[in-house]
């Protein structure tokens, strides 16, 4: 880090030659470049790539930028002004054109190969090059990677043009995705769950892409027809993008023999990924043996605690493969995504994604991630059985302790000290039963009613005298359970703290990206404001507008029920 940027610590960042002070490329200067790349990146054709960490690209801008937004608790937490929005050349930067970049920034970006997992299975010949070195960021360009305040971030352009990893697309992102990237994971910081964030927001006024889509009105499972999008551009930031798709790449290659540096470009990623993401945690002087024993330890915690997060707040990544995992234990790739409206275990936004994907199979795809990512470590522990076994241990205990994380989770939703099988089962089941809104019915009962009547506007469908009868049963055994365990206060204010008020609901995201369209960003910015907040319950008049369940038109609604990848 240079001396300037030291001076600059603690104070705000005010414009565009301040911001590029707190520049500082670990990534790049401490791993290897593709040795067939290109030192300017201007390499954007589709290719295999064989080796090396990643490849410099030069990410392409889109034309007649035009600020949308940008996070405002981001840029607090980073020390950024919100007057870096109206510099000409951050503006410009964050929109593609880094030919702006002033020394120390580096004028080009880097993006990565990954291996593609799907629930374990790997995919090698569906490569267009049938090599499996052709999957990667293939629209995802870092740009930057600096320090804010000693706290090291990564600055990825989502969009920004074709990358040696495009496999033949146009590297671009439409405004509906961007739109749904960039308030997906401004909610889910609020809500508390680990995630990569959002910075800014530009779209092109002049730049078309075509996409599929769905036609107004639409009930079709997939796309029924090719529709003109605005491009666009979103910069999401994180402590690093390491997936474990890309741990797993370069142990695929050391198993296949690719090259004589295959073994060490694994152990270079894998100690990289400890400085970015462990670097507190994991002590710098002990063997390579002892940091992958210790790193594996620790993601398991991370990435245990993350789905059972997921889980709390009703979220389905929908397509949870290995390359869409993050090695530092957060969210990551919103595209596929959504959360669970009406009560579904099943539920599963993404048309492409399959029920392996879907809300209540996460536990279990995240157990064969971290099988695949703890079978990438393996080939640094090949002198050493003794640690071998460890790791075998620490990847074989994954279901067990998931198990009991949920069971911890589902307690807390509920108000409960401990784990009731009976009590929560038939909670489950009238749940499904009842057609009952995920959101609005544990929040709901974060008031501790006394009967049914004031939950009656949680449910999809009226409930008949059978199911009235057994919901005030299990309200009646559910209080006598609280009132055992101790303060009704108290278990109130704890529930509301991890029930929201406000969720996402699709059928209210799709007017702000269709107002977006035409130029008009208030639903947008209104929407940033209600997911900043969403255990907080807002004035009645926004209350009454985001608080409330689906409307039935938008059942089977194709782009508001589900969605083919939004692109």
């Amino acid at each position: 880090m240079s001396t300037k940027s030291d001076s600059l610590k603690g104070k705000l960042t005010e414009n565009f030659s301040e911001f590029s002070q707190l520049s500082d490329y670990s990534f790049m200067n401490s791993l290897k470049a593709d040795p067939q790349s290109t030192k300017d990146g201007n390499d954007h054709k589709p290719r295999s790539v064989y080796s090396g960490h990643y490849v410099p690209v030069v990410p392409t801008a889109i034309p007649e930028p035009e600020y949308i937004s940008h996070s405002n608790k981001l840029f607090k937490e980073l020390r950024l002004s919100s007057d870096l929005t109206k510099d000409k050349n951050f503006c410009r930067f964050f929109s593609g054109d880094i030919s702006v970049a002033n020394y120390p920034m580096s004028p080009v970006g880097w993006a990565t190969g990954y291996a593609l997992s799907i629930y374990g299975t790997e995919y090698t010949q569906q490569c267009p090059f049938g090599t499996g070195n052709g999957y990667g960021d293939g629209r995802a360009i870092s740009v930057f990677e600096g320090l804010f305040n000693g706290k090291r971030m990564e600055m990825q352009l989502k969009g920004g043009g074709p990358t040696p990893y495009c496999r033949g697309a146009d590297g671009r992102a439409v405004l509906r995705s961007s739109v749904r990237e960039f308030l997906a994971q401004e909610l889910m910081d609020a809500l508390g769950i680990p995630t990569s964030r959002s910075l800014t927001l530009y779209v092109s006024r002049s730049e078309i892409v075509r996409r599929p889509w769905y036609s107004k009105g639409s009930r079709y499972f997939e796309p029924d027809i090719m529709i003109d999008n605005q491009a666009a551009i979103t910069t999401r930031v994180a402590p690093s993008f390491l997936r474990v798709g890309q741990i797993e790449l370069f142990a695929r290659r050391v198993r296949n023999n690719a090259h004589d540096e295959a073994l060490n470009e694994l152990k270079m990623i894998v100690q990289h990924l400890i400085y970015r993401n462990y670097k507190d945690e994991i002590e710098n002087e002990i063997s390579i043996e002892s940091k992958v024993i210790k790193l594996a330890s620790l993601y398991r915690s991370r990435l245990i605690s993350l789905i059972a997060n997921w889980m709390r707040v009703g979220y389905c990544q929908g397509n949870f493969n290995s390359d869409n995992c993050a090695a530092g234990g957060y969210t990551l790739d919103y595209g596929p995504f959504g959360f669970c409206e009406l009560f579904d275990p099943r539920f599963q936004p993404w048309t492409g994604g399959g029920e392996h994907f879907s809300f209540f199979n996460q536990p279990s795809a995240a157990a064969i991630n971290f099988k695949t990512f703890c079978s990438s470590l393996s080939p640094l522990l090949s002198q050493s059985k003794q640690d071998q076994e460890k790791l075998d241990q620490i990847e074989k205990d994954f279901s067990e302790l998931m198990n009991k994380e949920l069971m911890k989770m589902w307690a807390n939703k509920l108000g409960l000290e401990h784990y009731n099988e009976t009590l929560i089962n038939e909670f489950f089941n009238l749940m499904v039963i009842s057609k009952a809104d995920y959101t609005i019915l544990f929040r709901k009962l974060s008031e501790i009613p006394d009967n049914l009547d004031s939950l009656k506007d949680c449910f999809y469908l009226p409930i008949n005298d059978e199911l009235n009868n057994r919901w005030e049963v299990w309200l009646e055994n559910w209080q006598s359970v609280l009132k055992k365990e101790g303060n009704i206060k108290a278990k109130s204010a704890s529930m509301k703290s991890l029930n929201p008020v406000y969720t996402w609901r699709e059928w209210m995201v799709v007017p702000a990206y269709e107002e977006a369209e035409k130029g008009n960003y208030k639903k947008i910015k209104e929407l940033q404001d209600v997911f900043s907040n969403p255990y907080i319950e807002q004035p009645s008049e926004i209350d009454q507008k985001y608080n409330r369940l689906k409307p039935s038109q938008y059942f089977n609604y194709g782009g508001v029920s589900h969605y083919s990848c939004s692109s």
